[in-house]
């Protein structure tokens, strides 16, 4: 039996205080009212520009430069919402994309995972955690806390023609009871499949574990529509005058390479601790290899979105890159450096898939570019261009990783690391190559 120990405990508790002061200071920081902000521009436009010709500007347009002034003030109240609604949405897809990945080796009766399956359980035990804090972020957003997702204002609404003809779908109540039934779906999967493998362990015939085979094929079905309509609803629909057919899969490729490389990562650690001796490093070699090939997938669904959105020039497609390149072309030029072109050099050669230490340092740089990855997704449609990675960005990751932590780490606690009632058992662990 895995023992949570004291000194990973107090480390996730100083993450979530931390955390938690980081967040509340950044949202007691935002600007209090417009003419806050007007002071900030002010400011902002004394470094760039002579003051005659500023004084100039606001004497012929004072009216534009009020509307300004109010849309920016709306930008940096959103930011701290937008940072806590990245750490949020990036650790339950770690979580989403290991019970996809757990309901995939059930499906395809794999044998070599066998072993993994007790830290892949782990992990998903951070799935009703996290959807009932994402699912309060949406109620949250609904009552107007924030204005992230503008669809929900209607104000806004009654002066867009293309929000009206979506207001079938992007509506307050429809988009909360699909939330529901997402996270509902997932974590009723994830807690039936936990309580089957846990029965199969003492069990003296194979009935639970042929259950499992059907039900994780029947729930991968659920799984691939409801992933790709929770993309369009908790991300595509923060900007509802865009749409990209391949949304959904982009989401699910940065998902589950995210998803494996955290299996390895905590895998790795658990051995360090003197756990999953029955983990090789054949076992380590597959993780870092499906880590390399989703890698290359997730590329290929980027560059096929940006090509074939850039290449058609529809301006209503279009206009979603172009903000992104004028605004943040470091962070998403960057993040392609970070999720293909370092893992493809790195986990390139196979013996290196073998080395640890290796694959720690490669899995937390993938684990970064995919966070911003999903902060490319977010930020531009709900912060424009008034980003930047501050005190809200980082203290939000860190409160958010300190629960991922302690959720996971305790659910280890629960039951034996090794699954012992698999019929493919005997497979993993002899499981090399």
């Amino acid at each position: 039996m895995y023992t949570f120990s004291s000194k990973l405990k107090t480390f996730s508790f100083a993450l979530m205080i931390i955390g938690l002061l980081g967040v509340g200071y950044g949202f007691l920081t935002t600007p209090s009212s417009v003419e806050d902000v007007k002071v900030i521009l002010q400011d902002s436009h004394d470094s760039h520009e002579e003051v005659a010709t500023q004084n100039h500007a606001e004497n012929v347009d004072t009216h534009a430069n009020d509307a300004h002034a109010e849309h920016v003030y709306h930008l940096l109240k959103n930011k701290p919402w937008s940072a806590l609604y990245v750490a949020l949405f990036f650790f339950f897809m770690l979580a989403l994309g290991a019970l996809a990945f757990y309901a995939i080796q059930h499906a395809a009766q794999a044998g070599w995972s066998v072993v993994l399956f007790r830290v892949m359980e782990g992990i998903t035990a951070y799935l009703p955690v996290g959807g009932i804090l994402l699912f309060v972020f949406f109620v949250l957003s609904s009552l107007h806390f924030n204005h992230l997702f503008v669809w929900m204002d209607p104000e806004v609404v009654a002066n867009d023609e293309l929000i009206q003809n979506k207001s079938g779908y992007l509506n307050v109540p429809f988009f909360l009871l699909r939330a529901a039934i997402y996270i509902g779906g997932w974590i009723f999967y994830r807690q039936h499949a936990r309580k089957l493998t846990l029965a199969q362990d003492s069990a003296t015939d194979n009935s639970n574990y042929t259950k499992l085979f059907k039900r994780s094929a029947a729930f991968l079905v659920f799984f691939l529509v409801t992933e790709s309509m929770m993309s369009w609803d908790w991300i595509m629909s923060l900007d509802p005058h865009w749409f990209s057919t391949l949304f959904g899969w982009y989401v699910f490729s940065s998902m589950i390479v995210s998803a494996i490389t955290t299996i390895a990562l905590v895998s790795i650690y658990l051995k360090s601790q003197g756990y999953l001796e029955f983990v090789n490093n054949s076992h380590m070699h597959d993780l870092a290899k499906f880590m390399f090939g989703f890698s290359v997938f997730w590329t290929y669904l980027w560059f096929s979105q940006f090509m074939l959105i850039w290449y058609a020039n529809i301006p209503e497609e279009v206009t979603y890159f172009v903000s992104r390149f004028n605004d943040y072309k470091i962070p998403f030029l960057g993040m392609v450096v970070l999720n293909f072109v370092f893992p493809l050099l790195v986990l390139m050669n196979s013996d290196f898939k073998r080395v640890n230490w290796f694959i720690v340092c490669t899995g937390i740089i993938i684990l970064i570019g995919h966070y911003i990855d999903i902060y490319v997704m977010i930020m531009p449609a709900t912060v424009g261009d008034q980003w930047f990675i501050g005190i809200s960005e980082i203290s939000s990751v860190l409160l958010i990783l300190g629960i991922f932590i302690y959720v996971v780490f305790s659910a280890l606690t629960k039951a034996p690391l090794l699954a012992k009632g698999s019929p493919f058992l005997k497979e993993s662990e002899h499981f090399h190559y």
